[in-house]
């Protein structure tokens, strides 16, 4: 299934996508996706459904797909030919840290470049969404957790995370620095989270082409090992890593600026589209 929001920012109501591409309306059985509708029983009640049944909603903006999220997790360095066009080694354990989830937008909602940036940066991602609790699970049985997968653009400000000492977090957490979507794709679509294309172009111009193949920490291993240092909730989003083609690693080294245009996508979970901008 494809599950998605859709509606101005507040008032999303909950859909999916049927097999003829339109959109139709959920809310009159799940109050949102999130929560309890993308557990395990959850999306068995919504997969019981005919999409065709429900009434059909006008196109419109798209929210970020799923609702409630509780921690944005996120994963550094984490393809290895990503690691190598910046210049550092693959780390011997997963890179943690955290995207406030106030960066958290819809796919193709504008992203906010802030006060103060020099360094805005790009990053196609796979993003993992928790669908029940998660907690000292083992590798094999990581994927039982997940509800599925959508696309992250994982925007970064490389001035702030790397030259203004301390932590990551502040060069990740910019407001809009998170759009997620278009969809909710559940995993039962997604056999192989490890073999797909991804892809993105600033202003028409292809600068990332690479695959989940290449991820160092696969997702079960990424579940499992978080895991063990948190509870991992329904809502709860783990954004993968990126392959090679950010920014920084241009020679010489290339960044957003207002009126760019950033498109993305990954084989079977859609694409994104996004306007820069300046912070008023």
């Amino acid at each position: 299934m494809k599950l998605m929001r859709v509606g101005e920012a507040g008032s999303e109501k909950p859909a999916i996508l049927d097999a003829d591409g339109k959109i139709r309306d959920l809310s009159a059985h799940v109050a949102d996706i999130g929560g309890a509708a993308i557990s395990p029983d959850g999306l068995k009640k919504i997969a019981a459904l005919d999409p065709k049944s429900l009434p059909e909603l006008a196109p419109g903006r798209i929210g970020a797909c799923v609702a409630g999220t509780g921690k944005f997790i996120c994963i550094g360095l984490n393809y290895s030919d990503h690691a190598a066009e910046t210049g550092a080694t693959v780390p011997p354990e997963p890179i943690i840290f955290m995207k406030a989830t106030s960066a958290i937008v819809g796919p193709n909602d504008n992203v906010i470049i802030p006060r103060g940036s020099e360094k805005t940066d790009w990053e196609v991602e796979l993003a993992v969404v928790i669908g029940k609790t998660a907690k000292y699970v083992s590798e094999t049985e990581a994927l039982d957790y997940v509800a599925g997968y959508c696309v992250c653009d994982d925007v970064s400000e490389r001035a702030f995370q790397t030259e203004r000492s301390g932590q990551w977090t502040k060069g990740k957490s910019c407001d809009t620095f998170g759009p997620i979507g278009p969809w909710l794709v559940t995993k039962d679509e997604i056999p192989d989270p490890q073999n797909l294309g991804m892809w993105l172009t600033v202003n028409g111009q292809k600068m990332q082409d690479g695959s989940s193949k290449t991820m160092v920490y696969g997702v079960a291993f990424l579940v499992s090992y978080l895991s063990q240092f948190m509870s991992l909730h329904p809502g709860d989003v783990i954004s993968t890593g990126t392959p090679p083609g950010v920014g920084m690693g241009q020679k010489p080294p290339r960044y957003l600026k207002a009126g760019d245009v950033v498109e993305l996508g990954i084989e079977g979970l859609g694409s994104q589209k996004q306007t820069f901008v300046t912070d008023r």
